[in-house]
């Protein structure tokens, strides 16, 4: 699809609106399809998806491409059939245009739309923190292709804010699953997901009560040190926070301080941020 061509897809449903009010919501004729040149199959495909008709638009849009495989028109119908399934949440065929249009047009100047079209396909599937987050890794590495292989494309910014909140959207879920741990006494397998996202998701919103967890868990299976040094972390980098205040309330009130002690991993987390090395 040429620049116009993607310019136009947002003005579309518009454009096609106030057509159809001018002729009084007659719908307009159109030629068999089988006798149809490839541009009037495609403005029949626009007709329907301004129509909101997405059935039939993704269905004319395959047409084109069906009917006339090596025109010009093929090669922007594949692209609106992607960017047609996706408005209808049909995903998966989304997904599968997409990837079509990377695999037939790979430089071509929409590549960078197809692969980002591909991406939300994936995104958009992202459900609640309780579900299987298959999706959301799949994600992440369909929004990663846009950053780095198309990183002048208008579609690296939006990209880069939607990996950021699927990235989010993962630590969530290791701490929905390490606080089902704490609550039942499990610590050390709470432990494991708290250091999850501290060792792999410290640039997420959850670090900070990450941190306070271990504290809780360390304290409760004795282990200071490591308490300790977790409040130190969080007094080093997250000091405003309710999550340190209720860190230091806790430890103080065993008689113990957030200062880094021992040798554990968080020791050697500590010790990277003093050299400006953590986050």
């Amino acid at each position: 699809m040429t620049r116009w061509g993607r310019l136009r897809i947002p003005l579309l449903a518009g454009a096609c609106a106030l057509a159809l009010a001018a002729c009084g919501q007659q719908q307009p004729e159109f030629p068999a399809l089988e006798e149809s040149p490839p541009d009037a199959i495609f403005n029949r495909a626009e007709f329907e998806l301004a129509s909101d008709n997405l059935d039939e638009a993704a269905r004319y849009f395959g047409e084109v491409e069906r009917l006339y495989p090596y025109s010009e028109f093929a090669k922007r119908a594949l692209i609106m059939q992607a960017f047609t399934y996706h408005r209808n949440r049909e995903y998966e065929s989304s997904r599968a245009a997409a990837q079509r249009y990377l695999d037939f047009y790979p430089a071509d100047e929409d590549a960078a739309y197809a692969q980002y079209l591909l991406a939300l396909s994936y995104y958009d599937q992202i459900d609640e923190v309780g579900r299987d987050q298959g999706l959301t890794f799949q994600a992440l590495q369909a929004l990663r292709a846009v950053i780095e292989i198309y990183p002048d494309s208008s579609y690296a910014k939006s990209s880069i804010l939607k990996f950021d909140l699927a990235f989010n959207h993962l630590a969530a879920k290791e701490m929905e699953i390490g606080r089902y741990y704490l609550k039942r006494g499990h610590y050390a397998a709470a432990i494991n997901r708290f250091r999850v996202v501290v060792e792999d998701f410290q640039t997420t919103t959850h670090t900070p009560e990450a941190l306070f967890r271990l504290v809780e868990a360390y304290l409760s299976l004795g282990l200071q040190d490591e308490a300790q040094t977790a409040g130190a972390i969080l007094g080093f980098n997250y000091q405003s926070t309710d999550w340190y205040e209720d860190s230091f309330a806790l430890l103080t009130s065993r008689g113990l301080s957030p200062d880094a002690e021992g040798t554990g991993w968080l020791s050697t987390i500590y010790r990277q941020m003093l050299r400006g090395t953590w986050l």
